[in-house]
């Protein structure tokens, strides 16, 4: 899937390729091993789209959209219920138990943040934005995503200038354990 345009644009497609991700697990019988995988990789997609999310789409939202505050504060709740789900399941290999448990509540959890974000915040971010001004946010996130972590981190902070500060370090450190450990790669 492409990436690129406005920040919109760049959203949306971030929000397909998680759902394909999900598509993949629920396609699976429980206990498989390609379920955790396929649940890394989700986790991984989400923890940097959220982190981008965080660093420049809602304060653009605080800024620009009409009660903006509360939007932006509803989202980062959504944020952190979901960043402990993913917390509580990077634990859990897909025979476990709780892994199904954990992944039908994020999954839950993520398809209606998802709805909300595109059915109400994006129409009103549009509105209320010029295309100049979301082609920059876009341009912003797509930067972020490159440098932010791969792992929840519930504790950390999520709004700036603290998490534009330690995002990219802790992101460094989350790629590193990535690659020595073979998360999210399929065997």
């Amino acid at each position: 899937m492409g990436h690129g345009g406005d920040v919109i644009a760049e959203l949306m497609t971030d929000h397909q390729e998680v759902e394909e991700l999900f598509a993949n697990i629920e396609e699976l019988p429980s206990g498989d091993s390609r379920r955790k995988t396929y649940a890394d990789q989700a986790t991984m997609e989400l923890v940097r789209h959220s982190v981008a999310e965080e660093a420049y789409l809602y304060p653009a939202v605080r800024k620009h959209v009409p009660n903006g505050d509360a939007v932006a504060d509803r989202e980062l709740e959504d944020h952190a219920a979901a960043e402990r789900t993913m917390k509580d399941l990077e634990s859990c290999e897909a025979e476990d138990p709780q892994f199904d448990i954990l992944v039908g509540k994020l999954m839950t959890e993520i398809r209606t943040h998802i709805m909300d974000e595109e059915n109400n915040l994006f129409p009103q971010l549009r509105e209320a934005c010029s295309a100049e001004a979301l082609n920059d946010l876009g341009d912003k996130v797509r930067q972020a995503k490159k440098t932010a972590p791969t792992r929840p981190h519930p504790s950390a902070p999520d709004k700036p200038p603290a998490n534009k500060l330690l995002a990219p370090g802790v992101g460094l450190v989350d790629r590193m354990r990535d690659a020595l450990s073979g998360r999210g790669k399929e065997s």
